[in-house]
């Protein structure tokens, strides 16, 4: 599996780009700016892009969508909670965002296959109600549910505090100690390490 990180945007979260190696499809997981340098990485490893996948609607994880849907034609996947952010440019920051639309809801449970590879829908609610993670063995991609040390902030509309802690406990850390967390600011880290270290659940 590839797994490319990169900073992007004005507020430098982390999109990922993960494809297969056999058979180079690949997503896009939360284009957050920087179209033409995600679709750079994409082509550096020779991907086709089969979807525009994003962890929740806010703008600093959305702002590409439509951009990188114009260069590669991907549809957008989202949670139907969030769904609404998306036409007007990713909540209430506005700032100018370009809006876009979903092409497909995704909810909890549901299994999104590429390549060889298939990430299961994990809806982590708390940051934003529609707040999702993927995981794939030995590896989940949550958005801004947990960093390396902490959390996402809750203080948005829609943010709930005890729910995003309840959904970490109940719906992260059972994943197993060895897999490696990709959050949506910030460094990797693993769940076993925030189980033990992240000041809000020890």
């Amino acid at each position: 599996m590839i797994i490319l990180s990169l900073a992007v945007g004005m507020i430098q979260a982390n999109c990922y780009i993960v494809g297969c190696e056999q058979t180079k499809e690949a997503v896009v997981i939360d284009p957050g700016g920087e179209a033409k340098r995600i679709l750079a990485g994409l082509q550096k490893h020779t991907l086709k892009l089969k979807y525009i996948i994003n962890t929740h609607g806010h703008f600093d994880h959305v702002e590409a969508n439509k951009a990188l849907k114009d260069l590669t034609g991907a549809p957008i996947l989202i949670h139907r909670e969030d769904a609404p952010m998306l036409s007007h440019g990713g909540g209430m920051w506005g700032m100018g965002s370009q809006t876009s639309k979903a092409d497909q809801f995704i909810k909890d449970g549901d299994r999104i296959a590429f390549g060889q590879i298939t990430l299961e829908v994990i809806h982590t609610p708390g940051h934003s109600p529609g707040g999702i993670s993927l995981y794939t063995p030995n590896c989940v991609f949550v958005g801004d549910t947990l960093f390396a040390g902490s959390i996402g902030r809750t203080d948005f509309p829609g943010g709930d505090y005890d729910l995003l802690i309840s959904c970490v406990r109940k719906r992260l850390f059972v994943l197993g100690d060895e897999v490696k967390v990709y959050p949506g600011h910030g460094p990797d880290t693993t769940i076993g390490y925030e189980r033990k270290h992240n000041p809000f659940f020890t």
